[in-house]
């Protein structure tokens, strides 16, 4: 049983910041992803950077090219991996692009971020219909693979994509790209009321959440939120790393609050 399956087992929500691994310094990254999981946090994405996003916003893209120029890859990301988890045992989930993976070598990677300390995986432009190979390597080293739901998605699709997924479901709130949005979809709670029919494991909603207002009005509906660009912009425009964090931190733990209903 990984970190992730024990958390699932609780019957809690979770709270799910996104960290893009390596931005806006190497050497940061630990210690966003340590402040944020005493801030509140439940589980912890970690963005592996990629040149050719398919599905980021400008706000990750900007935070992806920062962390390319800083020459972040694969190996540096298993070394942050390791420092967090001499500290922490949140529950981490590597984010990234199909291509990268392949590039590393699937077997090899699987391996590694097992060792390092990661506990699943999230691939949003891999269907489950070719990710098989991957899955197989999952299971070998007690890895969750994690696959996206999307409101285009077929309902006689959506029980298929929770089949394949090993823990829990990622939901897109949107159709679209990543990005902070004032407004969710008023057809969101429809979209996700038909989810929860189909599905038999948890699943997360993500795209959009930005502010603990929408955390208020999604929380019924779903088993965990994901938010993203709102983290990653605060470190974009705000110059002091210290203040970003802080700013960062104060975000998870209002969202937390009003995720247990107690904020």
């Amino acid at each position: 049983m990984n970190r992730i399956t024990a958390f699932w087992k609780k019957g809690k929500k979770a709270l799910v910041p996104f960290v893009t691994a390596g931005f806006p310094r190497k050497s940061r990254t630990p210690e966003i992803v340590l402040a944020l999981a005493d801030s509140g946090a439940h589980m912890v994405e970690l963005g592996i950077p990629f040149s050719d996003p398919l599905a980021d916003g400008p706000t990750i893209q900007a935070s992806s090219q920062v962390a390319l120029e800083n020459g972040v890859g694969l190996g540096d990301i298993f070394g942050m991996t390791e420092k967090i988890r001499t500290k922490s045992g949140i529950p981490l989930l590597l984010m990234g692009y199909y291509n990268p993976l392949l590039a590393y070598g699937l077997e090899k990677f699987g391996k590694d971020a097992s060792n390092a300390g990661a506990d699943g995986l999230v691939v949003p432009d891999l269907p489950p219909e070719e990710g098989e190979e991957l899955s197989k390597v999952c299971r070998k080293h007690r890895l969750s693979l994690i696959y996206l739901i999307a409101p285009t998605t077929p309902p006689e699709r959506v029980a298929k994509i929770d089949a394949a997924s090993t823990d829990f479901c990622y939901c897109v709130s949107v159709t679209g790209v990543t990005g902070l949005r004032k407004n969710l979809s008023g057809d969101l709670k429809d979209f996700l009321l038909s989810v929860r029919m189909r599905t038999k494991k948890p699943f997360v909603v993500g795209f959009g959440i930005s502010t603990p207002e929408q955390v208020r009005h999604v929380a019924p509906y779903s088993d965990g939120l994901v938010v993203g660009s709102a983290l990653v912009k605060m470190f974009l425009q705000e110059k002091n790393g210290k203040a970003a964090l802080r700013k960062a931190c104060l975000l998870i733990s209002r969202m937390t609050r009003r995720l247990n209903g107690t904020g």
